[in-house]
């Protein structure tokens, strides 16, 4: 065995181990994504680097075999900036987005190419559940909603936006219609009480993360019937009432505490409620700067002043979302407000130091150039001839066809990708460096692989396994610098190159770069995340 020492952690190692295999052994995880186990190292990416003390040298850790005595530094503030600078300079030239713009565009960032794939599957249950892991009331939203998500949409300048709101809605209509409409599942009991104020959106939507995530909740209304201003500005035509009262009974029915027609209006009742529970999440709707100071908290231009990381006012347990910070707002926009209130509240009950909203690394492509929508658009399925007037007039095959629209604009490995994961990790600016990116572009359609050049980033492993393999074609580089690109030999096309180890090559792929077409990809698995997909740091 060969004694070496890890971050200052003596261990004892096989020989001829490179240090990627060392520090797995004892539980640490170097970065890689050129790295696999079993083929020599290309070094290429750089992510790897770790520094030898002794020598004060920065070396690769997958192309490095460990020497009797060796120290190596591997979790330094040094080395962290190493790699974010690696992980930035890969990514300056990275053409691909990990999340769809209609993700971005959505202020509660629902999942919605999953949403989209599960309609066109004929999933609904499983789609109800990707809605409801981020929106609390859809068929609400999907009748008042200005749709931001459809703005965002790539197609919206091709042929029309995918009607992503009126889908939403049909799946909810369709949820609500049942015998047995969906019940998100709460977490155990956490002995914890928190108190919301306000039944309109952005309290609604709180008191549902909130109590999903095992919380006992008491929500508290001023008016004799819960819904706020959802209720009280919607005529019935644009949100029937039944259907408002079924989308709020389903929050109910989760186990919340009402109070209905109870006021808080003065810093005594705050007091009072600040006793009786853990936690307050103000949620009262549009108000003045005096009503405010009533309140004994501190007061903004347009209401309720509050932390803009976390929702907290200047009261400690007291935190506060919606029309009460901004004045007016998208219903949407009040419904996010609550989601997010409940991960910090959720942070602060379990008692962390730091509260905030980690938001998720993602690379985007941005603004296309011209002809590159035409990329997206090939083998996509064609706008229907006619479309429902609104989401309750879907039929199946009407929300089928529709929901196919989708282009997929976001990564079939988003959580998957290595890139994805380590930018995450050691925080990484996609943006630091100059993007010089290439065209966008797809190859191999004709195949059930695809490549797409711009998220290549030459790590050679596809060519080492088809090598391997003895494929009859195989794969290689083209070009010289950093033209160099991927490609088949002869011109071949994907399917002839790997005919053997295709699975293997895309699994291999840390960025993605290649991917099966569609037509082979299993439909996804439910998304099951609670209370929602911010994660928090």
């Amino acid at each position: 065995m060969v004694n070496i020492k890890i971050d200052d952690r003596e261990i004892d190692v096989p020989p001829g181990s490179n240090l990627v295999d060392a520090a797995a052994l004892v539980g640490v995880e170097i970065p890689t994504l050129c790295h696999l186990k079993g083929y020599e190292p290309s070094n290429s990416c750089q992510v790897c680097t770790v520094k030898d003390r002794r020598s004060g040298r920065l070396i690769s850790a997958c192309g490095t075999k460990v020497v009797e005595g060796m120290e190596i530094e591997n979790e330094s503030e040094e080395i962290r900036d190493l790699r974010r600078t690696a992980l930035e300079l890969l990514l300056s030239e990275h053409v691909g987005d990990c999340r769809a713009p209609c993700d971005f565009a959505c202020p509660a960032h629902m999942d919605i190419p999953l949403m989209l794939d599960q309609i066109s599957h004929e999933n609904l249950r499983d789609a109800i559940v990707t809605i409801k892991a981020d929106i609390a009331l859809p068929a609400v939203l999907g009748r008042v909603c200005p749709k931001p998500c459809e703005k965002g949409c790539r197609r919206k300048t091709a042929d029309g936006p995918v009607a992503i709101c009126d889908l939403k809605r049909y799946v909810a209509d369709v949820d609500l219609a049942s015998d047995d409409p969906y019940l998100p599942p709460c977490m155990p009991d956490t002995g914890k009480r928190v108190a919301i104020v306000g039944a309109g959106p952005s309290g609604l939507a709180g008191v549902f993360y909130l109590r999903r995530s095992g919380h006992a909740c008491t929500l508290i209304e001023r008016n004799d019937a819960l819904g706020g201003r959802l209720r009280s500005e919607e005529d019935e035509q644009s949100l029937p009432r039944n259907i408002l009262d079924a989308e709020i009974n389903q929050i109910i029915r989760l186990g919340v505490d009402v109070r209905l027609q109870a006021a808080i209006t003065t810093k005594e009742q705050l007091d009072a409620l600040c006793d009786e529970f853990d936690a307050v999440l103000l949620a009262i709707g549009q108000t003045t700067p005096a009503r405010v100071e009533q309140l004994g908290i501190k007061a903004s231009r347009k209401g309720i002043d509050v932390d803009s990381e976390t929702y907290a006012t200047n009261r400690r347990g007291v935190f506060a979302v919606g029309n009460a910070l901004r004045g007016k707002g998208m219903v949407v926009r009040s419904t996010a407000d609550g989601k997010e209130a409940a991960t910090i509240i959720n942070q602060f009950l379990a008692g962390c130091k730091k509260l905030g909203l980690g938001h998720d690394f993602a690379s985007r492509i941005g603004r296309l150039e011209s002809g590159e929508i035409d990329q997206f658009l090939a083998n996509s399925v064609p706008a229907p001839r006619s479309v429902p007037a609104t989401g309750s007039d879907y039929v199946s095959c009407d929300a089928t066809e529709q929901s196919q629209r989708c282009l997929g604009c976001g990564c079939v490995a988003h959580n998957k990708c290595k890139l994805e994961r380590w930018s995450e990790f050691y925080g990484a600016n996609p943006n630091r460096f100059p993007r010089v990116r290439r065209p966008y572009e797809v190859v191999g359609r004709a195949s059930s692989v695809l490549f797409e050049p711009g998220k290549c980033i030459k790590c050679e492993l596809c060519i080492k396994i088809a090598e391997r393999a003895q494929e009859p074609l195989g794969l290689s580089f083209v070009g010289r610098g950093f033209d160099v690109l991927l490609s088949v030999p002869f011109g071949g096309q994907l399917d002839e190159a790997l005919t053997k180890v295709a699975e293997e090559c895309v699994d291999a792929c840390p960025t993605a770069a290649l991917s099966f077409a569609p037509s082979r990809r299993p439909p996804e698995l439910t998304q099951i995340e609670m209370p929602g997909r911010i994660k928090a740091k």
